[in-house]
């Protein structure tokens, strides 16, 4: 075969793993794909919006967290992380019994676009016992660590009778320091997204996957910040409202 035929061949060869390969990272990765199958974001409600909160609970700022939300008679929807939920089963407690939606973010928070499927079933099943031991109820939502997730993990989740769980309104608030940046960049996506006649689903986080003594001060306080916002001109819902 001539050496010009070879190369081509072998670059058009590459050209696809390449394609494959970033199709692929689209599907497991982007919070706005429905590649590997349908996951809840939210609904062309724009007067809507939904708080969620990743990575807890935390012994230090859950509490503070739930404070503002009782104050201000919001309810909000919990992605607990079930290693964390095992050493804090009264803190879970007072958040189902506060009215608010608590939801499976796996026992150990895995990135599950790369994990196997074994560990994958475990995770969420091992987190979901945990949770609905101490709650009593079941837990119907799921949301993916990192946001990362293939086809398997969707439906293991399912077969669970839990309903995959992205967002349409997130910033880095884990690594921001100020409470007024991260407010006013989610205020930005809101807005857009009203715009676009959706409904908001808002992440933040009240803990964090790397242990209970990050500061998570801003984010909470950012919270408040948009419930100050908002509070006027949408409706505060728990996700399960969209189903």
């Amino acid at each position: 075969m001539p050496l010009a035929i070879s190369t081509e061949l072998l670059l058009g060869g590459v050209g696809s793993l390449g394609a494959a390969a970033a199709v692929y990272a689209y599907g497991a990765m982007s919070h706005g794909s429905q590649l590997f199958g349908r996951t809840l974001i939210a609904p062309a409600r724009p007067g809507e919006l939904a708080l969620t909160f990743d990575d807890g609970p935390n012994p230090a700022w859950t509490p503070r967290l739930l404070g503002i939300l009782e104050r201000h008679n919001v309810r909000a929807t919990f992605f607990l992380i079930g290693s964390y939920a095992a050493k804090e089963a009264a803190l879970v407690r007072r958040i189902a019994e506060s009215g608010h939606l608590i939801g499976n973010h796996s026992w150990s928070h895995p990135n599950m676009a790369v994990t196997g499927m074994r560990k994958v079933r475990d995770e969420l099943r091992r987190t979901s016992e945990a949770l609905e031991q101490m709650i009593g109820s079941p837990v119907r939502f799921f949301r993916p660590p990192f946001g990362g997730r293939r086809p398997g993990a969707l439906r293991a989740a399912r077969e669970m009778g839990m309903t995959p769980v992205m967002w349409n309104a997130m910033t880095g608030d884990w690594k921001e320091s100020s409470s007024d940046r991260i407010a006013e960049r989610l205020m930005g996506k809101i807005d857009a997204n009203g715009r676009r006649g959706s409904a908001s689903n808002v992440v933040l986080h009240d803990g964090s996957n790397r242990g209970p003594h990050a500061n998570r001060g801003p984010s909470v306080a950012a919270s408040d910040l948009l419930i100050g916002r908002y509070k006027s001109t949408h409706q505060f819902v728990t996700l399960d409202k969209w189903q």
